[in-house]
């Protein structure tokens, strides 16, 4: 069973706040500009919480499944990586 940072749940509330101000910033009529630099801010910080997530699972998820010695777990944990990473470079 993964356990995740609890610094995701920190992260992720922030970037809620953040989506929240710019569906204001539209319901406002605010500058476009000001707008798509906050849409690229959420984006940016999205990337972080996957990349911590990506992280995690490969040393956690992914090593485990390798040591414990199940070679279709360990092909299982290996193909979402790649399927995840394929649906990406679309």
């Amino acid at each position: 069973m993964p356990h995740h940072d609890p610094k995701l749940i920190g992260r992720l509330s922030r970037i809620q706040g953040q989506v929240g101000g710019i569906a204001r910033m539209i319901q406002d009529d605010r500058y476009c500009m000001d707008i798509l630099t906050q849409i690229h801010a959420v984006k940016a910080a999205l990337r972080k919480v996957e990349d911590e997530l990506l992280k995690s699972h490969s040393h956690h998820c992914v090593t485990d499944a390798i040591r414990s010695g199940n070679v279709k777990d360990a092909r299982t944990k290996f193909a979402e990586l790649v399927d995840l990473f394929s649906k990406a470079a679309r």
